[in-house]
């Protein structure tokens, strides 16, 4: 009877713990929506746990924020309402600078070293190279001309181009610098004009054919100084501007067009 009684007046006992914290998963990447400065703005929420604040990021692929991997809502929040009005003038600023798609056919325009050459496009059995001439570029086509055929001919010529003038390029500034080169290649990135590898590799965007040969020499020099500093220190940045003094104009330059 008393073991009874003991046991109806003892606390209840307390439910076992387990050691294991039972935390919600956390999805590392999202695509979300938010209202901004009156606006809805889509944009891809990507979590870190190496990440310590919350940042913003806008290219061509739209509006990035990174934070860390269990901040509060409460805090993108904030963040994003605090910085709206940046958000949609960088948004629109991109939308602005969106390339229009090129058309292939004949009498349309195509970038050449910061210049429009006019498309001129025949028919041909003979497949001989294409040839700039009085502003023109003059592509020949074997069989049915189609927009595939000349976009073709006219990419391998650009190929071709590109190759010549970032050749020329790295050995002019190479002695400059005091550097050497392993191999130079031509490189379809979507997010970089340029690259360059401890071994001596580097890789130059296709897309600099088509722009002034001045932005082309920034990014041979910016690689190239990458053969003396593997960062961007101030020792770095100083090695650029031995060769390319106006750097700073070039680079603001280069920013504001659009790559793809």
């Amino acid at each position: 009877m008393f073991k009874t009684l003991r046991t109806l007046l003892s606390p209840p006992a307390k439910p076992r713990v387990s050691s294991r914290r039972n935390t919600p998963s956390v999805v590392p990447v999202e695509k979300r929506a938010a209202v901004l400065a009156g606006q809805e703005i889509k944009y891809t929420l990507k979590r870190s746990s190496k990440r310590r604040s919350i940042g913003l990021r806008i290219d061509d692929r739209g509006l990035t924020v990174s934070m860390p991997l269990r901040a509060s809502e409460t805090w993108l929040h904030s963040v994003l309402q605090d910085r709206a009005n940046w958000v949609i003038e960088k948004l629109g600023g991109w939308q602005t600078r969106k390339q229009i798609p090129q058309c292939w056919a004949d009498g349309e325009c195509i970038p050449y070293l910061g210049e429009l050459l006019t498309l001129r496009v025949s028919q041909s059995a003979a497949t001989a190279l294409p040839v700039v001439e009085g502003g023109e570029l003059r592509v020949a086509v074997r069989g049915e001309i189609t927009e595939a055929k000349i976009a073709k001919r006219v990419t391998d010529w650009y190929r071709r181009q590109a190759m010549i003038l970032f050749s020329e390029r790295i050995a002019h500034f190479s002695p400059l610098l005091n550097v050497s080169v392993a191999e130079v290649k031509i490189s379809v990135a979507k997010t970089r004009w340029g690259s360059c590898t401890a071994r001596g590799t580097v890789r130059l965007n296709l897309q600099l054919i088509k722009l002034p040969q001045r932005l082309t020499d920034y990014v041979v020099v910016h690689e190239l100084a990458h053969r003396r500093e593997m960062n961007h220190s101030a020792a770095f940045w100083r090695v650029v501007a031995s060769a390319c003094p106006d750097y700073l104009t070039l680079r603001r330059e280069l920013k504001a067009l659009p790559l793809s």
